[in-house]
Order: C-alpha cells, then sequence, then structure tokens
C-alpha cells in the first residue's frame, strides 16, 4: 500500500483553506507505522513516537490509536501527550540540560524518565532515591546521520552522559541506590546504515551488565526518510533482523531478555506532511528566474536551517515544459528553498507543493516579520479536517503586554 495525495486533491484542499498550509495525510503516517509492526513483530519491541517532530493533538491522538506510545523532550510535549490521551505509561520524558524542577515534575506526572547529565542524575538520587526507576542517556560517541547539525552521538555532542563516564553512573548508583531501568542512546537523524544501531548495541551490551534493575534498552531514532527520487529509506526489516538477532544472542542476567526500543519522528510524519505555497511573484534576473512564494523560511527552516532538501512540485501545471528556478520566500531575509530547481513552468498563482513537510515544519515556524502562522488540515478517510487555525492580527498581540 502507498498513500498519496493526488494534485487535484492538494489544489482543492488549497482553494478551499488558503495558502500557505500544512495538510497532513493520515493513512501516510499509518503506512509508516505499519512499516515498523510488520518488520519488528516477531521481536520484543516498543516504539516511541518522537513528538518533537509534530505535536498537533489530533496527530497524536491518531498515534495513539495506531498503537504507539510517545517519547517527549520536554514537560509540556508530557502534557500535551497526556492531554491526547496517552496514559503516563505509554510516555517516555528524555531531558536535554533542563532545570532539575522539570524532572520533578514529569516524575510526578508518572512517566518514564531519561536523564542526561550527572549533575541531575545527582539530584534525583537525592530526591528520590530508588523509589523510582529512572533511564539514563549516554553518549556513544558514535558519528551518524546527515548534516552535523542533526548528528547527536559523536564526541563534541552536547547529548547524554559519554560513555567514558559511567564509573562515575555506577558511584550515584550505589551512593543513592538508584534503580536504572533503562539504558538511551540517540546517535543522529538520517541513518541509512543500520550496522549503526548494531555499534550502539554493542556498546550497551558491554555497560548494560553493571545495571542489574535494567528492563529496556532505547535506541533511539534517525530512521533514514527518503527526500529524492532514487534515495531509500532506512531498511527497516534488515534493521529489525540484524537487532532481534543481536538481542536474542544475547540475553541480560539469568536469561532476563530486555525490551528494546525505538523512537522514530520524523519516520512516521514527514512523508504524511504536504506544505502548499502560491507563487507570489516571478522575476528573471542575470543569475536566475527566482519564484516567489508566499512563505519562508519562518514556515520552512529546515533548508536553510540545515540544507535539507524538499522536493517542490508545480501541481497547477504538472504538464508544462521542465525549467530551471530558484524558489524563495517572502520574508525580509534570505529565504532559498531551493537554487536552479527543475520545475514544470511556473506562472504567478501557481501552487507549488513541498514534499516531506510533515516533521519539523510547523513545529520549528515562527512569526518571523510578524507573519501568520500556516493553518493546518488533517487528511483522513477521504475528508480534510482543520486542526488548526491560520493565525490572525489578534494572534500576533497575545500575550504582550501594553504599557505605553
Amino acid at each position: 500500500m502507498t498513500s498519496s495525495l493526488s494534485h487535484s486533491e492538494l489544489i482543492s484542499i488549497a482553494e478551499e483553506y488558503g495558502t500557505p498550509l500544512y495538510v497532513y495525510h493520515a493513512e501516510k503516517i499509518k503506512e509508516q507505522y505499519g512499516k515498523l509492526q510488520n518488520a519488528f513483530g516477531h521481536t520484543n519491541t516498543i516504539f516511541f513516537y518522537a513528538c518533537k517532530a509534530l505535536t498537533n493533538v489530533n496527530i497524536l491522538r491518531y498515534i495513539r490509536n495506531l498503537g504507539a506510545n510517545v517519547d517527549c523532550s520536554s514537560v509540556n510535549e508530557v502534557k500535551l501527550a497526556l492531554h491526547a490521551g496517552f496514559p503516563a505509561s505509554r510516555i517516555l520524558y528524555t531531558s536535554n540540560g533542563i532545570d532539575f524542577d522539570e524532572i520533578k515534575e514529569a516524575k510526578e506526572l508518572g512517566v518514564y524518565i531519561n536523564i542526561d547529565s550527572l549533575s541531575n542524575l545527582e539530584k534525583f538520587g537525592m530526591a528520590f532515591g530508588h523509589s523510582y526507576p529512572v533511564g539514563v542517556r549516554l553518549r556513544p560517541n558514535i558519528l551518524a546521520g546527515g548534516n552535523i547539525k542533526i548528528s547527536t552521538g559523536h564526541d563534541k555532542s552536547k547529548f547524554g552522559i559519554p560513555v567514558d563516564q559511567v564509573d562515575r553512573i555506577l558511584k550515584l548508583v550505589d551512593a543513592y541506590q538508584l534503580r536504572i531501568s533503562d539504558l538511551h542512546i540517540h546517535t543522529g537523524s538520517e541513518i541509512k546504515d543500520v550496522d549503526v544501531f548494531l555499534k550502539g548495541v554493542d556498546v550497551l551490551f558491554d555497560i548494560a551488565p553493571h545495571f542489574e534493575h535494567l528492563e529496556f534498552i532505547d535506541l533511539g531514532g534517525g530512521f533514514k526518510v527518503a527526500s529524492k527520487a532514487g534515495e531509500q529509506e532506512t531498511d527497516i526489516p534488515l534493521l529489525a533482523e540484524k537487532v532481534g538477532r543481536a538481542f536474542a544472542n544475547h540475553p541480560y542476567k539469568n536469561g532476563k531478555k530486555l525490551q528494546v526500543w525505538f523512537e522514530p519522528g520524523k519516520f512516521l510524519v514527514s512523508a504524511a506532511g504536504h506544505f502548499i505555497t502560491k507563487v507570489n511573484v516571478l522575476k528573471e534576473t542575470s543569475a536566475a528566474e527566482f519564484v516567489s512564494v508566499n512563505s519562508g523560511f519562518n514556515h520552512l527552516i529546515r533548508p536553510m536551517f540545515y540544507d535539507a532538501y524538499h522536493h517542490i512540485e508545480n501541481i497547477s501545471n504538472p504538464e508544462g515544459p521542465m525549467k530551471n528556478y530558484s524558489v524563495v520566500g517572502n520574508i525580509c531575509e534570505t529565504d532559498t528553498f531551493a537554487w536552479d530547481r527543475p520545475l514544470n513552468e511556473v506562472r504567478e498563482g501557481d501552487y507549488l507543493v513541498f514534499r516531506n513537510a510533515g516533521a519539523y515544519g510547523f513545529e520549528m515556524s515562527s512569526n518571523f516579520n510578524s507573519r501568520f502562522k500556516p493553518a493546518e488540515v488533517l487528511a483522513m478517510e477521504g475528508k480534510t479536517h482543520l486542526i488548526r487555525r491560520r493565525d490572525q492580527f489578534d494572534d500576533l498581540l497575545r500575550n504582550q503586554v501594553e504599557v505605553i
């Protein structure tokens, strides 16, 4: 099964709700989750949706109904997940350099917790001792993924406690009788080589015997999503085969089986997202022919932030002759989406769709230049639903306190 929305459907949605517009296709999310379920069905594996990719409460509820758990990067994401109906037992919170009060709040909410610093681990021990199980995020010193800005496991990364400091973790475990239930790593995003995950498994297998209460091994996320023609996703069946074999051949103490956790975020929602824009202006210069759309990096920052590629299509003129264009935004800043990109002939008023916009599109959007944030629409079972209204002028003034 391949879930997709046709050009005519996208145009109809754009005309109904206006542009710029985020459109999410529910059945594509289901398809992506099905790939994971089918591949890992024979293993003891649980998936936590890394919701920082897209936190609209309707998306959270849809993914909850599919059966996935949820991974949160802030206590507010935890609260959104609870609001969306996830029980605390299906929520994982991984802290990252935050004030200990946030960890205490997450503990009071009853969710799984990963701690990424010796400082906060000691504070946790002093506050709760052995009364509440806790996970530890480790930095495995593995360079993986695409752009260095989204690689998180290497030896210069801020994330996690370096594996060469395990002895210091163990001293805290002994001092406060901590129950370490989970060892966690996350090496980066856009990981194509499944053996990267196996390297992480090897690192954790070396460390695991030191933690008598261990129940889970969390290998993070970072599965590759295909964004260009000819690209391949992470080979999920191969990953499942290799991870399953590794854990089957390496039982924990007394033959105990450890449960494997993964945290797919972009993998579930990226391809489900379509960002529709309208062409404002064509501008021809000696260097390029510019297509200026009614958006900018205030709505889709990934191309400018870390050179992410988004396939762009002219859905208004899909049979037009191919020409090369530079696609740019309309904000007062350099906001180039694509240089010298082949597109079917573009005319002012045409709709352009950016593919793979479900992850980190709306989530990283802003009101830069006092532009409105776009609406969000969910296409599900042949119907469309407005799941976030477009900003209005009052939204720009909300929370401002006028004292002059």
